[in-house]
């Protein structure tokens, strides 16, 4: 019973590696955060949501010069008013300011789902492309090698580059 124990244990061992060998998959990475960033339509998206957050900005400080005109010209003016009409001035003036907070956060909620929008469907479209290389070159997993990322082991194939010519870039 004894060697028939350590017969099979022998068979065993002698079978353990080939299986292994046989189980082990094809492994690749690609850094995804730089294929995003050098996507084209990711580049003219970034370049539409700022010229966005331009136009925000813009108006956002043109309504603060416009608080701060009436504010000076306000306390210029408050001793010739009622106190009546200066109390009506600096509620007209708090209210003023808050809807510039209103805006501001308006204008961040905006861009926020602007830009979620606009990445989404080209994150998507970059998931996919990996997806059909590494089908098409028969890898089965595929590793994030973004810096900081998690990387189990990054000395697969990087498909970046076959990416790219799958997106047309």
């Amino acid at each position: 019973m004894k060697h028939l124990i350590q017969l099979f244990t022998f068979v065993l061992l002698l079978i353990a590696p080939i299986q292994v060998a046989n189980s082990q998959s094809k492994v690749a990475h690609i850094d995804v955060q730089k294929l995003i960033t050098d996507m084209p339509e990711v580049i003219a998206a970034q370049k539409e949501l700022e010229k966005l957050q331009k136009t925000y900005t813009t108006d956002i400080q043109n309504t603060i010069k416009e608080l701060q005109v009436k504010q000076q010209t306000y306390s210029a003016d408050a001793a010739n008013q009622t106190e009546i009409t200066n109390q009506a001035r600096a509620e007209e003036l708090q209210a003023m300011q808050q809807n510039i907070q209103k805006f501001e956060q308006t204008a961040a909620q905006d861009l926020q789902k602007k830009q979620q929008d606009m990445m989404s469907p080209l994150i998507e479209k970059a998931r996919a492309a990996i997806e059909k290389v590494a089908a098409a070159q028969g890898f089965d997993y595929v590793l994030d090698a973004t810096p900081g990322g998690f990387v189990i082991m990054a000395k697969g194939k990087d498909l970046l580059v076959d990416v790219k010519n799958e997106l047309g870039f």
